[in-house]
């Protein structure tokens, strides 16, 4: 057994949904103790950090049910079944924003977002130079979204301010300052 790994003796499936699956877990601990882990599934997910032209970076606002409250954010949207993750990022780019991108995405980063009770991994692409699609945004039918373009001294004042409040966003925004450094 490796240093501090946990043996499942039993899964119990409790929700199966569109988006996630909840189990919980009967597990065996390393000092030979049991306990119960209660763990997220998750399929994967893709956020975009998109820059027009013009050097904005492009956001989008949304209410977050669980937050009870609207975040800006950067685009981002799970894996489809099969689905590369750059495939999904530019899907969610032109879904979420109505813009694309013509030359390819540069991958930035791939992170767990929540280790402690879920398996999402988060894969970060950067877009450049973007284009409008000629359509409008649609986003997925039950998700209300506005779009929010700002440079980076105005995305660091919303991060300070707590209108970019999440993770994906807030690594999106360090990356770019980072990048704006060197």
């Amino acid at each position: 057994m490796k240093k501090f790994e946990e043996k499942t003796t039993h899964t119990e499936k409790i929700y199966d949904g569109k988006v996630v699956k909840l189990q919980v877990d009967d597990v065996v601990l390393p000092d030979g103790e049991t306990s119960k882990r209660e763990l997220i599934k998750h399929p994967g997910a893709v956020g975009v950090i998109p820059i027009t032209k013009e050097n904005k970076i492009v956001f989008v606002e949304q209410y977050r049910k669980p937050l009870e409250q609207s975040l800006v954010e950067i685009p981002a949207g799970k894996l489809e079944e099969g689905e590369a993750p750059k495939v999904t990022a530019k899907r969610e780019l032109e879904e979420e924003t109505g813009y694309t991108v013509r030359e390819p995405m540069a991958f930035v980063a791939s992170f767990y977002t929540s280790p402690g009770f879920a398996d999402e991994m988060m894969h970060l692409y950067l877009a450049k130079n973007l284009e409008l699609v000629g359509y409008p945004a649609t986003g997925d039918d039950d998700e209300f979204i506005e779009l929010v373009e700002l440079t980076l001294e105005e995305a660091k004042q919303y991060v300070k301010n707590k209108r970019i409040h999440d993770a994906k966003t807030n690594y999106a925004v360090l990356y770019l300052e980072t990048l704006e450094r060197m």
